[in-house]
This record gives structure tokens, C-alpha cells and sequence, in this order.
């Protein structure tokens, strides 16, 4: 194979678990990338930046747990290449800091294959960070040392315990959960006091993040107390102390909640940015999607007749955006809708149709159908026409009180909403489950079909929504109003 037709390779560091932590440019190239090969330790928030049409691999490494062995990985990442497809290889942390980047770079540049790599935030200081601890502090400490747990020939390295007390400075213990005793031990005995700060920091920048401040001589006691294991890092030094004082994260008002966001991908940006402002650690679980119907003759025949509407009533943001496409499609701009009202049936509904530079004349004080067929029913004259553009599996509750006034009107199916087929990816590691439509509950338990729904602790933003939930035993919590906003005050009252 000539070397034009050759793919290419780019090592790409994920960071920590924080999906705010991943990189601008490790974004960038995940977004075009054909395939991309995976640890487990890459966080959930990550993975979900992945588009959808791109293979996924897992190699699936955990610390003592390698299912796919090193020289494998290696092996994929060359056969990928060599079938012409850009490859990210996508690493917890930094792949260059113990994560095996240099030899699975070895067999790429033996066949000249092309790489890139693209450095990640290393967990030996990002986590310490997240749990109030500098790694240097100007009263303490003048160096970092980061020091691999265990090699590629032993479970447990080969450490220079004494040259590492004779240096002082901070010292950060990588894969060293296993190996704690002996680490301790050896710098003990190599001559460091026994009451030197030490701590054992598992599952960093993640919600459910747990840390032991202790000493050194009794961290490996209470930490086996405490219960912590892997990934968790070990940090000595009198930098530890500080964390105390300058703990953080979790006292963020969402800081120890992790929450999964069902809303579709391109909608999801809202609920998820305000959660996360909040602390939270957001996991983007996309139940359904939205698409278009194609060939929509009774939207062009509506659109041909523009004129003769005096309100277009719009039941969602979806709904907004494919009928504006439409009329961009055929050349029509608002001009077009000149002396036709708007009604929507919620605050981020009007948003959408503001955006298009018009604003709403009709809004229901309570965001439901029901709500919005009701007022539209008192509001409009019998001579009035109505189009009413949304879904294909659009609720009866807004045209019910159109019917019973006699009002004339046009409900017409503009986009559809589909499952998205994928599975199993809920875990019990998520506290709460944020449900904004019936049909992302349905998308979710068909996404799911091993949990145990019961232990499913859902907010939902309306009744209808939540009568879904509560059909799978789902302990359900809905928000006052049908607005985002109103679904995270719910969410903070929940974590309080």
C-alpha cells in the first residue's frame, strides 16, 4: 500500500474523567476521526463528544485488569491505519505520562505510519487540584515527582525510596493503589518522618471522587478503612494538609451529583451547561433524536399558502427549527409571514422562534398542550386560520380544544422523533436522570434493557413525562413549571 493511502494515528490524551478537562484540539480531532480506540478510565462526558457514525473499539484497560493485552492494541491501531482511516486513540490522563504512548508508537513508525499526539491533563495534577491539594506550594515544596505504582516486568516498580526523600518535594504515586503498603513502607525506611501528610484520592474530578488525608505511616490502615480502590492516585507531601482548607469541588451545590441528560445531542446543551456551572458531573445519554420528514407534501402545500394562515402555533423547539428549514429551502424569509401571529407553548419554544427575529404574541402561563390549546381556544376568531407545524406523534391535548371551539386548523407532522439504538449505557454510578418528553423515557428504557428501573431516581419536566417514568417504577420527581430552569431548581432542591 502506497503511503498516500495510509490512514493516520493520533494519540489523544482524554484527561482525568471531566469532560470540561478534554481538550480544544482532542475535541476537534474526535470529531472527525473514523475509528476510535478506548480505555475504560476515559470519562462517560467524553465519550459522548464521539458523533455517532464513528467506530468505537474498547480495549477496556483498568489498572491489574489488561482484558486486551498491549502488543493487541498495537495491532489495531497499525491494521486501522493501514486501511486508510484517521484513528484516534483516545487515553485517561496524558499519553505520555505511564500511558504506554511510546509503544504503540514503536509499531506505527516501524510501518511509517503518520501520527499525531496530543497531550491530556494528567491526572497526578488535575485530581490533587480537585481535592483542594497543590501539588506545589512556595512554603512547602520546590519539585513534583510522579512515580509509576508498577512496570510492564513487575506489579510493583523498582523506586529509589531514599533518593526520593533525600529530594523532598511533592510525590505523586500513579497505578500504586495495589503496591501502598510497600510505597510506604519504603519511604519510611528510607528515612521520611512518619507523620508526613499522605493521601489516597480515588475516582478524581468525578462526583463521586473520595479522598483520605492521613500520614504515612497510617494512610494504608485508613484507606483499606475507608474502603477506597482503583483509579485512585497516591499523593506525600506537606501539601496534603492543605486540603482541609482548600477542598472545593464538592461544595459546589451540584458537586457530588453525577446526572444523566437524555435530551437530544443538539438540544442538550442548555440543561447540561447550567448543571454543570453548578458543579455537576453531567453524562450525555441522548434517549432520542429528531429528523425532518422528508418529501413533506402537506408543508409545501401549507408554505404555498402562507398567506392564508393568521397563526402558526409551534409546540416545540424541533418544530421551530425544521419549519424555518423548510421555508430556507424554498428561498422564503420572514417577510413571507407578515401579519401572522405566534403562539408557542413555553419559554424556550418563544426563544427558538425569536431567534428567526419575531417575537410571540401567545403563551400559556402553564407550559403544557393542554394549557396551550386552551388559551388558544379563548384567543382566536372562528374566521382565523391555524397551522400548527410539530411531531409526527404529536398529544391530542393541543388540538382537543381547537376541535370543541370549531376553530379551522392545519396540524401538520414536520419532523419525527426516533430512538437512538444504543444499549446498556446507564449505569448505578448516575444519581439522577433528567427526562424532558415521554418518548426519552421510552428511548432510555429501551437504551436499558438490564436495569432495574426501580432504582431509577428521575426528574421530569411535566406530568405527562412523569407518567412515563412512573409506568417503569421509576422514583420520580417533576419540576413546578415545563422549563429548564425549573427542572435545575427541582435538581438543587433534590442534592439539598
Amino acid at each position: 500500500m502506497s503511503k498516500q493511502n495510509k490512514g493516520k494515528v493520533w494519540l489523544v490524551g482524554a484527561g482525568p474523567s471531566d469532560a470540561g478537562l478534554f481538550t480544544l484540539k482532542g475535541k476537534a480531532i474526535l470529531e472527525k476521526a473514523d475509528v476510535v480506540v478506548y480505555d475504560k478510565l476515559v470519562g462517560q462526558g467524553v465519550m459522548a463528544m464521539i458523533p455517532g457514525h464513528v467506530r468505537k473499539i474498547s480495549v477496556g484497560k483498568t489498572a491489574g485488569h489488561h482484558p486486551i493485552p498491549q502488543h493487541e492494541i498495537n495491532r489495531i491501531l497499525l491494521e486501522e491505519a493501514l486501511a486508510g482511516n484517521r484513528v484516534v486513540r483516545l487515553k485517561g490522563g496524558d499519553p505520555f505520562v505511564f500511558g504506554r504512548g511510546g509503544e504503540e508508537l514503536e509499531l506505527l513508525c516501524e510501518h511509517q505510519i503518520p501520527f499525531e499526539i496530543v497531550p491530556g491533563i494528567t491526572s497526578a495534577v488535575s485530581v490533587p487540584a480537585y481535592n483542594g491539594i497543590p501539588v506545589t506550594h512556595r512554603d512547602c515544596c520546590s519539585s513534583l515527582h510522579i512515580i509509576t505504582g508498577h512496570t510492564k516486568k513487575s506489579e510493583e516498580a523498582e523506586v529509589d525510596y531514599e533518593a526520593l526523600v533525600k529530594v523532598g518535594g511533592t510525590m505523586v504515586f500513579l497505578m500504586g493503589v495495589t503496591a501502598m503498603p510497600k510505597i510506604c513502607k519504603g519511604l519510611l525506611d528510607a528515612g521520611m518522618r512518619a507523620d508526613m501528610p499522605a493521601a489516597l484520592l480515588e475516582r478524581g474530578t468525578t462526583a463521586h471522587q473520595r479522598r483520605v488525608v492521613s500520614t504515612l505511616a497510617s494512610l494504608p490502615e485508613d484507606a483499606k478503612a475507608a474502603g477506597l480502590k482503583p483509579p485512585a492516585i497516591i499523593v506525600v507531601g506537606e501539601v496534603c494538609a492543605l486540603s482541609e482548607e482548600f477542598h472545593w469541588a464538592e461544595d459546589r451545590p451540584l458537586g457530588t451529583m453525577k446526572i444523566a441528560v437524555t435530551r437530544p445531542k443538539d438540544r442538550s446543551s442548555a440543561l447540561a451547561e447550567k448543571l454543570a456551572e453548578l458543579g455537576a458531573e453531567v453524562a450525555l445519554m441522548p434517549a432520542i433524536e429528531t429528523a425532518p420528514i422528508e418529501e413533506n407534501t402537506r408543508l409545501e402545500e401549507a408554505l404555498d399558502r402562507i398567506g392564508e394562515y393568521s397563526w402558526i402555533v409551534f409546540t416545540s423547539v424541533a418544530g421551530v427549527q425544521t419549519f424555518y428549514s423548510a421555508m430556507k429551502a424554498r428561498r422564503m424569509d420572514v417577510r413571507s409571514l407578515a401579519g401572522i401571529r405566534f403562539a408557542v407553548i413555553g419559554t424556550g419554544t418563544a426563544k427558538a422562534v425569536e431567534k428567526q427575529g419575531i417575537f410571540v404574541d401567545l403563551m400559556p402561563e402553564v407550559y403544557s398542550g393542554k394549557a396551550l390549546g386552551e388559551l388558544l381556544a379563548r384567543t382566536v376568531k372562528r374566521q382565523e386560520r391555524i397551522l400548527i407545524p410539530r411531531a409526527k406523534i404529536g398529544t391530542e391535548d393541543v388540538i382537543r380544544p381547537l376541535k370543541e371551539a370549531g376553530l379551522s386548523f392545519d396540524d401538520i407532522a414536520v419532523y419525527d422523533t426516533r430512538e437512538i439504538k444504543q444499549t446498556g449505557i446507564y449505569d448505578d454510578s448516575v444519581d439522577l436522570v433528567a427526562f424532558t418528553s415521554a418518548s426519552t423515557v421510552r428511548g432510555f428504557v429501551k437504551q436499558n434493557p438490564d436495569a432495574d428501573f426501580s432504582g431509577v431516581k428521575a426528574i421530569c419536566i411535566g406530568e405527562q413525562t412523569a407518567a412515563a417514568a412512573k409506568e417503569w417504577g421509576m422514583q420520580v420527581a417533576v419540576s413546578e413549571k415545563a422549563t429548564i430552569d425549573s427542572m435545575v431548581e427541582k435538581i438543587q432542591e433534590l442534592a439539598r
